[in-house]
C-alpha cells in the first residue's frame, strides 16, 4: 500500500469511521466540517484511492458507494510491514522500537508472541 496524503488521510478517516459504504456527497459533508472542500476534489481523492487499492466501490443506484479495503489497524500495520522489509537492518529496528514502546505496549507485544500462529 503506498502511504496516504493528507487529503487522502482525511478522506480514508471518514471512511475508517463510518459502518457503511458512503457516497462521495456524504464523504464531503464530513470533511466539510472541518475544511471547505469541492465535490470534484472528494470524488478525485477517492478515485485516486480505489486507484491505490485503499477503497473498494461499488455502483448503487448510479452511484458509488465507497469503503475501505482494510481497518486503520490493519492498514498501519501493513505500513509498519513495509518500513521493516525496506530496512537493511532489520534486528536493529526492532530492538529501537522495543525500547520505545510503554509498559503497556510492551505487555500487549508480549501476548501477542505468545498466542500460537493463526489465534487472534
Amino acid at each position: 500500500m503506498q502511504r496516504l496524503g493528507e487529503l487522502e488521510a482525511s478522506v480514508m478517516d471518514v471512511l475508517w469511521n463510518s459502518t457503511e459504504p458512503l457516497r462521495v456527497r456524504q464523504v464531503l459533508e464530513a470533511i466539510n466540517q472541518h475544511r471547505d472542500l469541492a465535490y470534484t476534489t472528494v470524488m478525485t481523492v477517492l478515485d485516486n484511492l480505489h486507484r491505490k487499492e485503499w477503497v473498494v466501490r461499488e455502483m448503487r443506484n448510479r452511484a458509488y458507494y465507497y469503503r475501505a479495503v482494510a481497518t486503520r489497524e490493519e492498514a498501519t500495520a501493513q505500513s509498519l510491514r513495509e518500513l521493516l522489509d525496506a530496512s537493511d537492518d532489520r534486528e536493529s529496528v526492532l530492538l529501537h522500537f522495543a525500547r520505545s514502546v510503554t509498559e503497556e505496549e510492551s505487555d500487549i507485544l508480549r501476548r501477542a508472541l505468545r498466542r500460537k500462529p493463526g489465534k487472534r
